[in-house]
């Protein structure tokens, strides 16, 4: 199961990530999202689970507390909208 992870410190790492969210079972990765171009956090991060029952837990457990001094809010990731190709950008 892929976990959204939000409200993340910017000095939060994919190692913190991990940390906290291995006490509740094995761990496939661990990343947060950073800028193309500065490589800086953007403030969220995925966790992706293999087994859907400890994803759950970590999810409940978690959510609300804080990671790197930020209280974070995380819950089953949703696929990504599909936007249109917009070729005058």
């Amino acid at each position: 199961m892929k976990i959204y992870v939000g409200n993340l410190s910017f000095r939060a790492s994919d190692d913190d990530l991990r940390a906290a969210f291995e006490q509740y079972g094995a761990i496939d990765s661990a990343e947060v999202v950073k800028e193309r171009d500065t490589g800086r956090s953007r403030g969220f991060g995925f966790v992706v689970m293999p087994d859907a029952a400890e994803a759950q837990k970590a999810i409940d457990a978690l959510n609300g507390q804080p990671i790197c001094g930020r209280p974070i809010r995380c819950n089953e990731a949703q696929e990504r909208e599909r936007r249109p190709f917009n070729r005058n950008r």
